[in-house]
């Protein structure tokens, strides 16, 4: 039953995104319809739609070897096979890091292995994803499990090296099991696999990163600096006999419970194997005595909350779920696993999506409500003058129109000023960019480069990557300064636009640098840290050192296009919202003024006007309510929300609610 709720609460999330995308769509058309929509907010929209589109769930499981982390994915999401589907048993069983996915743009039922050989070059795993012919791939039979479990027993496979070879591939001797042969140990037979299978959850958007404990985090810089990152929850498995060990201890303060670790993903500890303090001669008390004190204490060593480190047997779990036992699923307390799944994990990716989506969206429908009650307000005071006009003289009425055309030359030179500062505005961003183009990025990549090639010690490799960071760091702090003067001009215009319309005051969208900042922060703490635990790089001129580089680079990359991009778009859309009501209001006094016209030249047209005016005032008035359908269901909480009570969207967003 509580893998049901799972997928149910998946199933929610789903259809929630999908009713969003549809409202999007309808609201578009709805702009377009009342001649509203613009280039700016088409690409707004577009956007908005394929970040619901493109929005996965990736959990990763973390841990030392045999702390059953690939029984617990078994468990979770493959029990419906009757089998381990993925290879599990005593000791070490995956051997590489491994992403389960489905993508259907993808040769779909496939698994794909990387050769651990690859660690040779100097690409980085990103990079290698885009070249399949280093890929072996192996087509799978999703409906059959036997044909599965055989294809996924190579995500097990290792093979004999020699010890320096060994070290060359980035790997510790010490920390490999010796081969048959002398002066040979064994390595991984694969760098990387790729799991692309149709399975309900995964068809929703969930992805599965199962590491393994063999100095994976050590000798991969892409796991460290852009995969686990990139996850929304860290579950960082553990043996309830056993406890928090050294080496636990070590991957806990290393790669996940940092406070830059801790910033983008959830984590908890699941305390797998509590069967093994299931004891047939003691009470049952006796057993939850022993699971609470070792929970307690596990709380206690990685400074978590009591309630996010679960107690589980993944091995009960899963023989509980195939041989349909509630009994044994219960003491199995996977249930409990799941349902935090669904309070936490899935909670926090609605709250990121009604703060990034929804709140945007309903900012921008709030604002052409108002100019479609401006136009019917328009068409009132028109048709008042309408009914009033056998009592006017036409000095009166030629009073109003030359009112009305002083008031539409008055936009119209608000108009120009706010097309000048456009122009000034997107030089703006030219110079902010200049901060953060490629070719000077791709200077700073060769220095390091150089440096790093010609770099015989480990003094020399440090400094490479010190001054590849320094360099990084002086350009985004002449972008900040930049990107203040910008801001400031900015706000100065919609201060003296609130100033002109009062009844338009909306505040001035801001070019945030903070969170690329707190990102290359994050991306130089990470780097320090797998740099200072690099033991592989005793060794000069190390292939993994030039991968770590490589991994770097490529983050650098990804981070500075997207703050290229982010900056582009805030310099061409900053002002739109001014410019659009200023040409709204433009186009309403042009209406008005050929209405005006028509009055002061043909009196008896007045009827005819009339009822023009009044179908015109009841298409607006249907206008107004699809508006306000569509605020209503973007309005609707998010099913964990929904489920919690919550009847109304708050301005703003603090805590995602539990569930009762």
């Amino acid at each position: 039953m509580s893998m049901q709720r799972l997928h149910q609460h998946i199933d929610e999330y789903v259809l929630w995104k999908r009713e969003l995308i549809r409202e999007i769509m309808r609201y578009h058309s709805w702009l377009t319809k009342n001649r509203l929509d613009s280039p700016a907010l088409v690409t707004q929209l577009e956007h908005n739609i394929k970040t619901l589109r493109a929005d996965n769930i990736t959990l990763a499981f973390i841990g030392e070897y045999s702390r059953g982390k690939t029984e617990l994915i078994n468990s979770l999401f493959f029990s419906s096979f009757g089998q381990r589907l993925l290879p599990s048993r005593a000791g070490r069983t995956t051997m590489c890091p491994t992403e389960i996915f489905f993508d259907s743009q993808q040769t779909p039922a496939t698994l794909r292995l990387l050769p651990i050989e690859t660690r040779n070059l100097e690409n980085s795993l990103a990079e290698l994803k885009k070249q399949p012919q280093h890929w072996l791939e192996i087509a799978l039979d999703h409906t059959n499990a036997d044909s599965l479990i055989d294809a996924f027993a190579h995500v097990a496979q290792n093979k004999s090296v020699a010890i320096e070879e060994a070290i060359a591939l980035g790997f510790l001797p010490d920390a490999l099991e010796t081969a048959e042969q002398a002066d040979h140990v064994l390595v991984p037979a694969w760098r990387h696999a790729l799991i692309n299978i149709d399975h309900p959850l995964l068809r929703q958007g969930l992805r599965i990163i199962d590491t393994p404990g063999l100095n994976a985090l050590g000798s991969e810089p892409e796991l460290t600096l852009s995969l686990l990152p990139s996850a929304q929850a860290i579950l960082f498995l553990l043996s309830a006999d056993t406890g928090v060990t050294a080496s636990d201890m070590a991957t806990w303060q290393q790669y996940i419970g940092s406070q830059h670790a801790a910033q983008h993903a959830i984590q908890f500890a699941v305390l797998n194997k509590i069967d093994m303090l299931w004891d047939n001669l003691n009470h049952d008390t006796f057993a939850e005595h022993s699971i609470q004190m070792i929970q307690a204490q596990t709380a206690q060593q990685l400074g978590l909350p009591v309630t996010h480190v679960l107690p589980v047997s993944a091995k009960s779990a899963l023989q509980a779920k195939v041989t349909d036992n509630s009994d044994l699923l219960s003491r199995s307390r996977i249930d409990a696993l799941e349902h935090f799944l669904c309070e936490h994990v899935i909670a926090q990716k609605e709250h990121l999506i009604e703060r990034s989506v929804v709140q945007p969206l309903l900012t921008l429908l709030n604002s052409h409500q108002q100019l479609i009650s401006q136009r019917l307000q328009a068409i009132a005071a028109e048709q008042h003058q309408l009914n009033q006009q056998q009592h006017s003289s036409s000095h009166v009425l030629r009073s109003v129109l030359e009112q009305a055309k002083a008031e539409h030359q008055t936009y119209h030179r608000r108009l120009l000023n706010l097309k000048t500062n456009q122009r000034l505005l997107h030089r703006q961003g030219e110079i902010l960019c200049a901060y953060i183009n490629p070719e000077q990025l791709q200077a700073n990549i060769s220095k390091a480069r150089n440096q790093l090639v010609s770099s015989w010690t480990t003094f020399g490799i440090n400094r490479a990557i010190t001054d590849f960071f320094v360099e990084l760091e002086n350009n985004l702090h002449s972008f900040t300064i930049e990107a203040h003067m910008a801001n400031k001009m900015v706000r100065a215009i919609y201060l003296r636009h609130s100033a002109e319309n009062p009844l338009f005051a909306v505040n001035a969208p801001t070019l945030s640098v903070q969170r690329y900042r707190r990102e290359q922060e994050d991306l130089h703490y990470k780097a320090e840290q797998f740099r200072l635990n690099l033991k592989t790089l005793l060794t000069e001129k190390s292939q993994l050192g030039r991968r770590f580089l490589a991994t770097l680079v490529q983050e650098a990359i990804s981070l500075q296009e997207r703050l290229r991009h982010d900056t582009l778009l805030w310099a061409n859309e900053a002002l739109t919202p001014l410019i659009q009501h200023n040409l709204e209001q433009k186009q309403l006094l042009e209406n008005h003024i050929l209405r005006l016209k028509t009055l002061t030249q043909s009196a008896h047209s007045s009827l005819q006007r009339n009822q023009l005016l009044s179908q015109s005032s009841n298409e607006l008035s249907m206008q107004l309510r699809q508006a306000s359908d569509i605020l209503r269901v973007l309005r609707r909480p998010a099913p964990q929300r929904r489920q919690a009570k919550v009847v109304q969207l708050a301005p703003t967003f603090n805590a995602v609610n539990s569930k009762d």
